[in-house]
Protein backbone atom coordinates (compact mmCIF):
# COMPACT_ATOMS: atom_id res chain seq x y z
CA UNK A 1 0.00 0.00 0.00
CA UNK A 2 2.83 2.45 0.95
CA UNK A 3 4.09 2.30 -2.16
CA UNK A 4 1.03 2.71 -4.51
CA UNK A 5 0.88 6.19 -2.68
CA UNK A 6 4.14 7.02 -3.27
CA UNK A 7 3.69 6.00 -6.95
CA UNK A 8 0.12 8.50 -6.84
CA UNK A 9 2.52 11.30 -5.58
CA UNK A 10 4.61 10.85 -8.24
CA UNK A 11 2.38 11.37 -10.57
CA UNK A 12 0.81 14.80 -9.18
CA UNK A 13 1.80 17.90 -11.24
CA UNK A 14 4.62 20.05 -9.42
CA UNK A 15 3.00 23.03 -7.78
CA UNK A 16 2.42 26.26 -10.25
CA UNK A 17 4.10 29.09 -9.46
CA UNK A 18 2.25 32.05 -7.20
CA UNK A 19 3.41 34.75 -9.61
CA UNK A 20 4.64 35.03 -12.74
CA UNK A 21 6.19 37.99 -13.90
CA UNK A 22 7.48 39.49 -17.23
CA UNK A 23 10.12 41.85 -17.26
CA UNK A 24 10.02 44.50 -19.90
CA UNK A 25 13.59 46.52 -19.76
CA UNK A 26 15.69 47.32 -22.50
CA UNK A 27 18.89 46.96 -20.50
CA UNK A 28 20.52 42.97 -21.11
CA UNK A 29 22.09 43.14 -17.53
CA UNK A 30 19.46 44.73 -15.63
CA UNK A 31 17.38 42.22 -17.11
CA UNK A 32 19.60 39.42 -16.05
CA UNK A 33 20.00 41.37 -12.72
CA UNK A 34 16.17 41.57 -11.77
CA UNK A 35 15.63 37.75 -13.40
CA UNK A 36 18.11 36.94 -11.05
CA UNK A 37 16.39 38.59 -8.20
CA UNK A 38 13.38 37.22 -9.07
CA UNK A 39 14.26 33.29 -9.30
CA UNK A 40 15.37 33.60 -5.55
CA UNK A 41 11.70 34.38 -4.18
CA UNK A 42 9.92 31.52 -3.48
CA UNK A 43 6.99 30.95 -5.52
CA UNK A 44 7.65 33.17 -8.69
CA UNK A 45 8.55 32.66 -11.96
CA UNK A 46 10.08 34.80 -14.59
CA UNK A 47 7.96 34.13 -18.06
CA UNK A 48 8.93 36.73 -20.55
CA UNK A 49 11.47 39.04 -21.01
CA UNK A 50 11.21 41.76 -23.63
CA UNK A 51 13.32 44.87 -24.62
CA UNK A 52 10.87 46.88 -26.81
CA UNK A 53 6.83 47.73 -26.67
CA UNK A 54 6.06 45.57 -29.55
CA UNK A 55 7.80 42.28 -28.24
CA UNK A 56 6.13 43.31 -24.44
CA UNK A 57 2.55 44.10 -25.38
CA UNK A 58 2.81 40.22 -27.68
CA UNK A 59 4.38 38.48 -24.64
CA UNK A 60 2.50 39.81 -21.59
CA UNK A 61 -1.13 39.01 -23.98
CA UNK A 62 0.64 35.58 -24.73
CA UNK A 63 1.69 34.56 -21.10
CA UNK A 64 -0.74 36.31 -18.94
CA UNK A 65 0.97 36.99 -16.02
CA UNK A 66 0.53 38.04 -12.86
CA UNK A 67 2.81 40.77 -12.64
CA UNK A 68 5.08 42.91 -15.16
CA UNK A 69 8.29 44.69 -14.30
CA UNK A 70 8.13 47.62 -16.85
CA UNK A 71 10.87 50.42 -17.68
CA UNK A 72 9.72 53.44 -19.72
CA UNK A 73 12.00 53.81 -22.08
CA UNK A 74 12.39 50.68 -24.31
CA UNK A 75 14.58 49.92 -27.61
CA UNK A 76 11.54 50.87 -29.51
CA UNK A 77 8.04 52.52 -28.18
CA UNK A 78 7.83 53.24 -24.80
CA UNK A 79 7.16 51.58 -21.35
CA UNK A 80 3.56 53.61 -21.07
CA UNK A 81 2.62 52.67 -25.18
CA UNK A 82 2.75 48.98 -23.07
CA UNK A 83 0.52 49.78 -20.44
CA UNK A 84 -2.07 51.60 -22.26
CA UNK A 85 -2.12 48.83 -24.78
CA UNK A 86 -2.22 45.95 -22.14
CA UNK A 87 -4.05 47.09 -18.89
CA UNK A 88 -7.45 47.62 -20.74
CA UNK A 89 -7.44 44.07 -21.99
CA UNK A 90 -6.24 42.60 -18.87
CA UNK A 91 -6.72 45.25 -15.73
CA UNK A 92 -5.91 41.43 -13.31
CA UNK A 93 -2.13 42.24 -14.38
CA UNK A 94 0.10 44.30 -12.00
CA UNK A 95 2.54 46.35 -13.37
CA UNK A 96 5.80 47.61 -11.73
CA UNK A 97 7.14 50.20 -13.11
CA UNK A 98 11.16 50.43 -12.55
CA UNK A 99 12.17 53.94 -14.46
CA UNK A 100 14.98 56.20 -14.07
CA UNK A 101 11.95 58.80 -15.59
CA UNK A 102 10.84 59.57 -12.07
CA UNK A 103 9.70 62.95 -12.50
CA UNK A 104 6.06 63.84 -11.11
CA UNK A 105 4.47 63.44 -15.03
CA UNK A 106 5.80 60.19 -15.67
CA UNK A 107 4.58 59.00 -12.27
CA UNK A 108 0.75 60.19 -12.89
CA UNK A 109 0.77 59.02 -16.63
CA UNK A 110 1.56 55.60 -15.79
CA UNK A 111 -0.37 55.74 -12.40
CA UNK A 112 -3.66 56.93 -14.61
CA UNK A 113 -2.88 54.26 -17.34
CA UNK A 114 -3.15 51.53 -14.76
CA UNK A 115 0.18 51.15 -13.02
CA UNK A 116 0.08 49.70 -9.71
CA UNK A 117 3.46 50.65 -8.72
CA UNK A 118 6.04 53.78 -9.66
CA UNK A 119 9.69 53.02 -8.60
CA UNK A 120 12.64 54.83 -9.29
CA UNK A 121 15.14 52.54 -10.61
CA UNK A 122 18.01 54.68 -8.65
CA UNK A 123 16.85 54.98 -5.34
CA UNK A 124 14.27 52.23 -4.67
CA UNK A 125 15.48 49.11 -6.95
CA UNK A 126 15.53 46.45 -4.56
CA UNK A 127 11.91 47.27 -3.59
CA UNK A 128 11.01 44.87 -6.44
CA UNK A 129 11.53 41.75 -4.47
CA UNK A 130 9.27 43.15 -1.30
CA UNK A 131 6.75 43.99 -4.43
CA UNK A 132 6.80 40.75 -6.24
CA UNK A 133 7.33 38.85 -2.44
CA UNK A 134 4.42 40.36 -2.03
CA UNK A 135 2.16 39.68 -5.30
CA UNK A 136 3.22 36.12 -5.12
CA UNK A 137 2.52 35.79 -1.03
CA UNK A 138 -1.11 37.11 -1.86
CA UNK A 139 -1.71 35.23 -4.63
CA UNK A 140 -3.44 31.70 -4.67
CA UNK A 141 -1.33 28.95 -6.06
CA UNK A 142 -3.40 27.60 -9.27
Amino acid sequence: MRSMHTATNALQAPPQPAATVFIVEDSPSIRERLAGMLERIDGVDVVGQAASANEAIHGILHTRPSSVLLDLQLDSGSGLDVLRAVHPIDPRIVFVVLTNQSEPPYRRACKAAGAAYFLDKTTEFERVREIVGDIASSSPRQ
